[in-house]
């Protein structure tokens, strides 16, 4: 029997949201005539469907109109902006009715949303693209967000990061379907990663902390960021707006929305990796530029934030032309 995969399009998603997975299993069919899979393209309705891109897609037949049992639904992404224009909201509704004929569920990117917004995700560990995942937990507290996951599987409910990770999570579809051996197969044809290192944070704005309302906070943000092989402990930052470490530590929290020892170790992070980018500098030298010591802790740094070594980080993100 044909495995039946239904995916839920909408006006400007995002193409590669699509085209990813869809190849996966279009190549997964090529490699072994056993993995039988058959994509349809459905949305609210019937026709042409323009993509972010402008390249547009035909679904058929309208998601009103499709019946009978679905082994795989899965929910493509878009800019969040773009989908509430595009009325997204409207097929919450039709998404969780035929996920209720499904076997399992899926999302790509910012797809994740809507599956949240059907009740799919309510008490789930999920994951969704770097850039959605606070407003995924702000708007949906009964989510358990994993932001940093490439995808997340929860019971029969699985869900992806942004756009190329839509790829990953189908190639995990495949190999939960017909084993390890055939997603290989597939990468290997795709030229992917079956498991690619790391997870989405190497990908992500390295500092992500916000900016304060309060003018010595700001001003302390570019000073730590000019002075980072400098002694950045508590006691030195407090002193440096005049106050108390511990009313320095509560109103820093409250206005950035991280702890200063963390935003420390952030800013510290992310100049590590422009330097790993742009430099051929060795790493212990690296470690003592940025104020994280020795390439050890550069190393320990790299793996809680990123989970990825920085020789790793290096061969993936340097900038060829440095």
């Amino acid at each position: 029997m044909a495995h039946r995969v239904v995916i839920v399009l909408f006006d400007d998603f995002q193409l590669l949201d699509l085209a990813g997975p869809a190849d996966v299993f279009s190549a997964a069919g090529l490699l072994d005539p056993d993995a039988d899979y058959r994509v349809e393209v459905t949305a609210a309705r019937a026709g042409a469907v323009r993509s972010l891109s402008g390249v547009t897609v035909t679904a058929d037949p309208p998601l009103r109109e499709v019946s009978g049992p679905i082994d795989t639904l899965l929910v493509v992404g878009g800019l969040p902006g773009r989908m509430a224009i595009a009325g997204t909201a409207a097929l919450v509704p039709q998404i969780r009715r035929l996920a209720a004929r499904s076997a399992r569920v899926g999302s790509i990117c910012s797809g994740t949303l809507l599956l949240a917004e059907a009740g799919l995700l309510k008490g789930r560990r999920a994951t969704t693209h770097w850039a959605v995942g606070d407003l995924l937990a702000r708007e949906h507290p009964d989510v358990r967000v994993d932001a940093d996951r490439i995808y997340v599987r929860d019971g029969n409910v699985w869900t992806s990061a942004g756009v190329t990770s839509g790829i990953d999570l189908a190639l995990a579809l495949v190999a939960h379907d017909h084993g390890h051996e055939l997603a290989r197969e597939i990468s290997r044809w795709l030229v992917v990663y079956l498991q690619r290192p790391g997870g989405q944070s190497q990908f992500s704005t390295p500092l992500s902390a916000r900016t304060p309302k309060r003018e010595p906070l700001r001003d302390l943000q570019g000073w730590i960021e000019e002075n980072l092989n400098a002694d950045l402990s508590l006691e030195v930052l407090a002193g440096r707006v005049n106050t108390s470490v511990r009313h320095f530590s509560r109103v820093f929290r409250a206005e950035v929305g991280v702890s200063p020892a963390r935003y420390v170790e952030q800013a510290r992070t992310a100049a590590a990796r422009r330097l790993l980018e742009i430099t051929d500098e060795p790493l212990d030298r690296i470690a003592a530029r940025v104020g994280l010591g020795t390439s050890e802790t550069l190393y320990r740094v790299f793996h809680r934030h990123l989970k990825i070594s920085p020789g790793e980080y290096r061969r993936r993100f340097r900038h060829k032309e440095s």
